[in-house]
């Protein structure tokens, strides 16, 4: 960042990657988020058939790995990270792979759907923790918009429901609802290092790399015990499908995020993420049967409509 002014000519400015197009940035989120909802309502297949934890986090990182290796080999590019970025990188996996094990610790601890909204509040921590590091301060417009969006959420996934019945939340309601704001911590500071501090990094490479990390946390998981029946394999055939389906699904919605993340401009455009709750709900009551309440199809509107008019907003 603070290299002489002929480096920064001949390196820094080459490998910093133009933005992309806000129209065509936010059609990436979005896809983006409806393969994550797509991948959750397979990993329920999946789970249903007692598939483990631990097995499913190993195929999804596998399938992004082997992807990821071919866009490397076909690209010829070298997996050598310069040595300024390599804690960075290796931050980045880690962050990664604490959000992979706090999502699953909230999900084992609350419903699904409470820790979905709880993961969804990673793009107003991005656009805070990018504020408070430095960074351009939000806009009330953009403030505003998100405020309606979380709005939304809470309708959509009935929180209201869920809180006028505490005994629904079971025993470990307070340390899952910890884990799911960790696992959104976790996801947005991983965001913010990869868009600040890994620009010059190929995002292939750069991707690669996390997941690789990921992979290797979660093997050495596996052989400590720390999660007791992870390794277990599919009871019925429709749980092998959901475990392909998720993996595929994981894998190519991660490598596309974290390949285009610095083109994306995050703290601009997270928020488009917010609909993969609404794309889950919606692919739960075509896949699995479950029934949408008129509570939840108000949030969902109102959560559209928020996208809607964050990505006609031309500033901030």
């Amino acid at each position: 960042m603070t290299s002489q002014r002929s480096s920064s000519i001949s390196s820094t400015a080459p490998d910093t990657p133009a933005v992309f197009s806000r129209q065509l940035a936010i059609a990436i989120l979005m896809s983006v988020a409806c393969l994550f909802a797509s991948n959750h309502v397979a990993a329920r297949i999946a789970f249903d058939a007692d598939t483990g934890l631990l097995l499913a986090v190993l195929a999804r990182s596998g399938v992004a790995i082997v992807v990821l290796s071919a866009i490397v080999v076909w690209r010829r590019e070298t997996l050598a990270v310069p040595w300024g970025q390599r804690r960075w990188q290796l931050l980045v996996g880690f962050l990664i792979t604490l959000q992979s094990l706090c999502l699953y610790s909230a999900v084992a601890r609350v419903p699904v759907a409470v820790a979905l909204l709880l993961m969804n509040t990673f793009p107003i921590q991005l656009a805070l923790l990018t504020w408070v590091l430095g960074g351009a301060r939000p806009s009330l417009r953009a403030s505003l918009i998100m405020g309606g969006i979380l709005i939304g959420l809470v309708l959509v996934l009935d929180i209201p429901t869920w809180l006028s019945r505490p005994e629904a939340m079971g025993p470990q309601w307070l340390p899952g609802i910890l884990f799911g704001v960790g696992a959104a911590s976790a996801f947005s500071c991983a965001l913010w290092v990869t868009d600040r501090k890994l620009k010059g990094l190929d995002g292939a490479v750069r991707t690669l790399l996390t997941m690789i990390t990921v992979f290797i946390c979660m093997v050495l998981a596996g052989m400590s015990g720390i999660l007791p029946g992870g390794l277990a394999t599919p009871s019925r055939i429709e749980g092998w499908y959901g475990l392909v389906l998720l993996a595929v699904l994981y894998g190519v919605g991660f490598s596309v995020l974290f390949t285009c993340v610095p083109r994306l401009d995050m703290p601009r455009n997270a928020p488009v993420m917010n609909i993969e709750p609404v794309a889950a709900l919606l692919l739960g009551y075509l896949v699995l049967g479950q029934v949408l309440t008129p509570i939840q199809l108000l949030g969902g509107a109102v959560v559209l409509a928020g996208i809607v008019v964050l990505s006609v907003s031309k500033g901030r």
